[in-house]
């Protein structure tokens, strides 16, 4: 069995304490949340910190609440959570449906929505899940907070704008008043990352589309979004046509390679499929079906 590293370990007490020890530790400490996505890292020696900051008695980073027009979920707001949350529920199905499919209950009771953002894992379905809704995240450090479009969040698989010494304590959700949502994944197994993955919020009044989201993990689309196609369906009737196109063009902004779960072909043939799919029951959604 592959172990770790040795390491050493310090427990944070509140953001500052944890801010200050990854500060004065720097690039070779990391932050662990749930420690699904670090500790496996390290295991197979892909991670080395020389010291691991634990996260877990800072009770201010957990919790979800409405601020004013925007849903604040906490980063060390746990899976289970978020599953469990009838205020994101009420706003936005998507949470429920993407982590009904994230892993399993063991995972999910301790596994962080934190952790999961900052581990920028290519077929993350939260990363996804927040691309679509174009959320924010506020990063902390000892000079401040600064707040970062989901849509930056991520510089690529694995990397985040998350510095050293800084860390991720909060995410934010625009409340869209008439939003529908919907996710789809289509997995090897039930738990396993996705083969792709598209998740979508739609707002439809005056019978035409106001507002929308399309993001997508797993077939390596820019940030986990889908723009274009989103620009396609601004200002036009949600007709079965129009979604399709939409959807056509979601594909095209995917860009799979071929490995153990699929051809690059079938899974472009897929982020055009679940598009799809989401569209309908989100335009559903908001239309009040």
């Amino acid at each position: 069995m592959q172990t770790p590293a040795p390491v050493e370990y310090a427990k944070a007490t509140s953001i500052a304490d944890a801010i200050s020890r990854l500060e004065a530790l720097g690039e070779d400490s990391r932050p662990v949340a749930g420690g699904y996505s670090l500790i496996p890292m390290m295991k197979l020696r892909l991670a080395r910190p020389e010291t691991v900051v634990d996260l877990n008695g800072i009770a201010e980073l957990r919790g979800i609440r409405v601020e004013g027009n925007e849903l604040v979920v906490g980063a060390m707001t746990t899976h289970a959570d978020v599953l469990s949350s009838a205020i994101l529920f009420e706003h936005y199905p998507i949470f429920r449906e993407a982590e009904h499919v994230i892993a399993d209950p063991i995972v999910r009771m301790r596994g962080t929505i934190g952790g999961s953002m900052c581990q920028a894992d290519p077929a993350s379905d939260l990363s996804a899940v927040g691309s679509a809704l174009r959320g924010n995240a506020v990063i902390t450090g000892s000079s401040g907070s600064r707040t970062v479009p989901l849509r930056e969040f991520h510089d690529g698989p694995y990397e985040t704008v998350v510095q050293t010494g800084e860390i991720l304590t909060e995410l934010r959700y625009p409340i869209r008043p008439g939003a529908g949502s919907a996710y789809e994944k289509v997995e090897r197994r039930a738990g396993d990352w996705g083969v792709c993955t598209s998740g979508v919020f739609v707002v439809v009044s005056g019978g035409v589309i106001t507002d929308c989201g399309i993001g997508m993990a797993a077939v390596n689309a820019d940030h986990y979004c889908a723009p274009e196609a989103e620009a396609l369906l601004m200002g036009k009737a949600p007709t079965e046509e129009n979604l399709a196109a939409a959807a056509a063009a979601a594909a095209n902004e995917a860009n799979p390679i071929a490995d153990q779960r699929g051809p690059a072909d079938y899974k472009r043939h897929l982020a055009s499929e679940l598009t799809l799919r989401a569209l309908r029951r989100a335009v559903a959604a908001s239309q009040g079906a």
